[in-house]
């Protein structure tokens, strides 16, 4: 009875075995060779109806299952066994071939893990050089060519008989491609593709627009650079070959003693990840210089720590100097890198009035805040997207481009531009809740009608609040909807600095809180500096944030030539007013480009 159940459990197996076999290999097999046995009927009746295109002689004739399915030879649609993937349509075919004065068909079925035992790999091609290359504009590209070309039926193949198309026209950037095909006796064909990418390599565009010269003189019209959406000027080039670049504006009016904290901590974190990879760290001349030697400098003794950015030294200044222009010269006040002594240092400005008349540089107490315009340094082998140099088209990285319609503000960039009712802004970042921090390119108002207030004229202490209808934060808060559109700002929680005295970065006493939809620049924000000077606009006085406690009637005040005013502000001292808002976090980019030539709108 037990060698009958052992018998029995036996036959159950290999019934069981032979199912899976007939399911698992037998029968998907069966069906795949029927499958292969269609096509070569099909291609078959083809030619008994299309016999003028029947090779002749060594050729080879090849019908895609594609084109077996448009013309109605086949019409059932092929599935891999056991599964429902369809077999693919462009890669499967059938050949025909001439042999000993007959056609014999070659079938080549591809379904994935079913294929047919048939040669269908076209040669081997290996190239010269690197599949992918570049070249800089203007520069011969010669094509490396082929290697080899090897069959794994044919063995070595003649390489001449590879053939090349494509073209690469260096003289446009641009992205082109050269394609490589050959094809083995049974006429199956290979093509690899060489990327040659024809590139502005941004040493090589500086040092041919140099012309031998170290650094960039007087007011050249080809040296600028928009990275981050900040604008720039190149200096020269260092010893690397990288690029030297200092701001086309003050970012921001910073005192001495706090410029490295200041652009530590917030300059340099309002650039992009992507353009801070294009950063250089360096080290930048800052020795302290006697005041009857700061026209002559022309070495440099002491520098910086390596860093990102700091700002001009007197020896940038000096060397960029021709006849009466100088790019580095700017219209506000700005600090140099040099100091005279431990209490003060250098500014510099295109040019001085009074007893200062005539003067390159004149010396400042260290604890005022004048411009900042930094200093940095660039890779050399960045690759410029886009631009000539020129102000309108300077040059462009592609570490950030232009928003498409729909996409939200909040997704944007610091230092790109927005339009509010034909009103320009620029945005400062955008803040946790999604709101967009803002400010006005200009102040308030048309040269028209452009508004400016004073503080209580009885106080000694000028104190920044809103709900005081005899302080000027009060008319910021509530006259300005009459000059701007506040449609799309919303009200938000505004913290204002006050200052035990002098208005110091990072020395604020207490914040102070207020709701306001409107109020006016922090003097430590980024873009808080007179912007509009840059292309030669008149400049408009406007109030700041910061107060003091002080008794001396010390306020943030930035003046008519974009200057900060480090001393006690006038009784009835009129300034007007520059904006900072908060765009709504819903708010939607309907076109532009993030421009100051070409703001985004808004809806």
């Amino acid at each position: 009875m037990q060698d009958k159940f052992r018998a029995l459990k036996l036959i159950l197996v290999l019934v069981i075995v032979g199912i899976f076999v007939w399911f698992l290999v037998l029968s998907p097999m069966i069906t795949f060779q029927r499958n292969e046995k269609i096509m070569e009927d099909a291609a078959r009746r083809y030619f008994e109806l299309n016999s003028d295109e029947l090779p002749t002689g060594e050729r080879v004739k090849t019908l895609s299952l594609s084109v077996l399915f448009k013309k109605s030879y086949i019409k059932q649609d092929f599935y891999a066994p056991i599964s429902n993937k369809a077999c693919s349509v462009e890669n499967s075919w059938v050949k025909v071939k001439q042999e000993n004065g007959k056609y014999r068909y070659y079938v080549y079925l591809d379904c994935g893990t079913f294929t047919s035992n048939v040669d269908h790999k076209g040669p081997v091609i290996k190239l010269n050089g690197k599949e992918e290359m570049s070249v800089n504009i203007g520069e011969e590209f010669t094509d490396p060519g082929v290697d080899s070309v090897v069959d794994e039926h044919d063995g070595v193949m003649d390489a001449s008989n590879v053939t090349v198309k494509g073209e690469v026209d260096t003289s446009k950037v641009g992205t082109y491609e050269i394609n490589y095909s050959a094809s083995d006796n049974f006429n199956n064909k290979s093509t690899v593709t060489r990327v040659v990418k024809v590139v502005k390599v941004l040493s090589s565009v500086i040092s041919k627009e140099l012309n031998g010269e170290t650094n960039f003189k007087g007011n050249p019209t080809n040296n600028y650079i928009r990275l981050s959406n900040m604008y720039f000027r190149v200096l020269g080039l260092d010893e690397n070959n990288n690029i030297i670049m200092v701001a086309e504006e003050d970012a921001a009016n910073v005192s001495y003693d706090k410029l490295e904290k200041w652009l530590d901590e917030v300059y340099i974190p309002h650039f992009t990840k992507k353009a801070q990879k294009l950063l250089v760290k360096t080290k930048y001349c800052n020795m302290a210089v006697p005041e009857n030697e700061i026209d002559s400098v022309s070495q440099c003794t002491e520098y910086t720590d390596q860093r990102y950015a700091y700002v001009p030294s007197v020896l940038d200044i000096n060397s960029t100097q021709l006849d009466n222009n100088n790019f580095l010269k700017p219209v506000t006040i700005s600090w140099t890198a040099n100091n005279k002594d431990d209490k003060e240092a250098y500014v510099i400005r295109n040019v001085f009035f009074g007893n200062e008349y005539g003067k390159n540089y004149i010396t400042v107490n260290s604890t005022y805040n004048y411009g900042v315009r930094p200093k940095l340094v660039m890779k050399g082998d960045a690759l410029v997207t886009d631009g000539d140099g020129t102000h309108d088209n300077p040059f462009v990285f592609g570490e950030t481009k232009p928003a498409k319609g729909g996409t939200l503000l909040n997704k944007r960039f610091t230092g790109e531009y927005i339009t509010i009712n034909g009103f320009e802004w620029r945005i400062i970042e955008t803040l946790p809740d999604g709101t967009t921090k803002v400010i006005s390119d200009d102040t308030l108002g048309t040269d028209n009608e452009r508004p400016t207030t004073y503080s209580n004229p009885e106080k000694s202490t000028i104190v920044y609040d809103p709900e005081d209808k005899e302080s000027y934060a009060y008319f910021i808060k509530n006259k300005s909807s009459k000059f701007i559109d506040t449609k799309l700002l919303i009200k938000h929680e505004v913290e204002i600095p006050v200052y035990k005295n002098e208005i110091r970065y990072k020395e604020e006493t207490k914040i102070k809180t207020y709701k306001l939809k409107v109020s006016p620049p922090n003097m430590f924000d980024m873009f808080s500096a007179q912007s509009n000077t840059r292309e030669g606009k008149k400049s408009h006085s406007y109030w700041l944030s910061n107060t003091s406690n002080s008794k001396d009637r010390i306020a943030g005040v930035i003046s008519d030539i974009g200057v900060v005013l480090n001393e006690p502000i006038q009784k009835y001292g009129m300034y007007g007013i520059r904006a900072v808002g908060y765009v709504k976090s819903d708010t939607v980019i309907t076109s532009g480009k993030g421009t100051n030539l070409s703001p985004y709108k808004l809806k």
